[in-house]
């Protein structure tokens, strides 16, 4: 099913897996507390995924992009309130 979502948008097929593992590795460095530089750059490519999916489904599909746009904000409500929270902990 993932597979037919990135034909329709034009992707390659073959990042289905590398994008799975990095969504993956991505909650556990998150999820993990291991550190904090980890943990920005996992968000970053929370950002960047969910931007690019964002005008994935804009340019092919005017409708769908609301979930899209839900899935950015959710990534950046996640991003600045764990951010508050890391910062008030201190």
């Amino acid at each position: 099913m993932i597979a037919g979502f990135f034909e329709y948008f034009g992707y390659p097929i073959y990042l289905v897996y590398p994008l799975a593992i990095a969504k993956i590795l991505g909650l556990v460095a998150v999820w993990g507390n291991f550190s904090n530089w980890l943990k920005e750059w996992a968000y970053a490519g929370f950002f960047f995924d969910t931007v690019l999916a964002f005008f994935a489904h804009y340019l092919t599909d005017r409708n769908g992009y609301i979930f899209a746009l839900v899935a950015l904000t959710a990534t950046m409500i996640s991003y600045f309130f764990e951010k508050k929270a890391r910062i008030s902990a201190f």
